[in-house]
């Protein structure tokens, strides 16, 4: 589950007024403390890296036929997957 940026700014806002610490706040949000640790140092979303899963077969065979010799990681490089 994803949580908005304002309840996000507000679980650190009212962590940070009343002093209290992870614990207590977790007890207040109903949320885990692992979310709040995270928040504190980063309250943004990490922007996901989206890549594509399949391969041109017809690609892949030019890629090969022009790296024969090229490892797995650099081929995949150059595909944008993993």
């Amino acid at each position: 589950m994803s949580y908005s940026i304002d309840f996000r700014s507000k679980v650190i806002f009212t962590m940070e007024e009343e002093g209290l610490s992870i614990r207590e706040t977790v007890k207040q949000f109903w949320i885990r403390s692992a979310f709040v640790s995270r928040w504190i140092n980063q309250i943004e979303p990490k922007a996901s890296t989206t890549r594509q899963r399949k391969i041109d077969k017809s690609e892949l065979i030019k890629d090969v036929e022009q790296y024969p010799d090229a490892y797995q990681k650099e081929r995949a490089e150059r595909f944008g997957v993993c």
